[in-house]
């Protein structure tokens, strides 16, 4: 049980570091999306420093804690295979596969900044950045309550902060489109 329990502390170290990196890598891209926007050299030399920043952060914080995350999850899983089988385990599993495609998806949109490539406004972002927020309440509420039964009131209570996550967003760009330096 002890070692059980130093596998489970350090998947929770990487979650919250992975989390980490995948909270703060979509303002990156807002920034850098921004920055392309700006006349030269202010152009050149912001998309520089984000590239730099973006990169280091990617490959030196996020990809390193989403693969020992999974690592560390896999052993659990492994030292406790009967978790597998209960149905709030097997929905937190479906929603750890939305946040790996999610950060998949992260990947694309990294690699295409870094070859100067825009394809994304920077409000899409702003919305995109919530992912990851959205479904790390899922997967908190699921593992605190180990319940899949009341699973509506979560899906629910997962679109109203969602809502609540757009309200906020459409605010805030109001009060930007008034207040650039805000």
């Amino acid at each position: 049980m002890e070692l059980y329990n130093y596998i489970k502390s350090l998947h929770l170290i990487f979650v919250i570091t992975w989390f980490a990196g995948l909270f703060y890598i979509p303002r990156l891209f807002i920034y850098h999306i921004e920055a392309n926007a700006k006349p030269s050299p202010e152009k050149e030399i912001l998309t520089k420093q984000l590239k730099l920043m973006t990169k280091r952060l990617w490959f030196i914080i996020t990809w390193p804690s989403a693969i020992l995350c999974v690592f560390f999850a896999l052993w659990l899983l492994h030292l406790q295979t009967a978790l597998v089988y209960q149905p709030w385990m097997q929905v937190k599993l479906g929603f750890v596969v939305l946040l790996i495609a999610y950060h998949f998806k992260c990947h694309q949109i990294f690699s295409e900044l870094q070859r100067d490539e825009v394809k994304y406004s920077s409000n899409f972002m702003r919305i995109w950045n919530e992912g990851a927020t959205l479904i790390l309440f899922a997967v908190v509420f699921l593992v605190i309550l180990k319940s899949a039964v009341n699973w509506i009131y979560g899906v629910l209570g997962i679109i109203l902060l969602g809502i609540l996550l757009m309200l906020g967003i459409r605010l805030y760009k109001r009060i930007r489109d008034k207040n650039p330096e805000a």
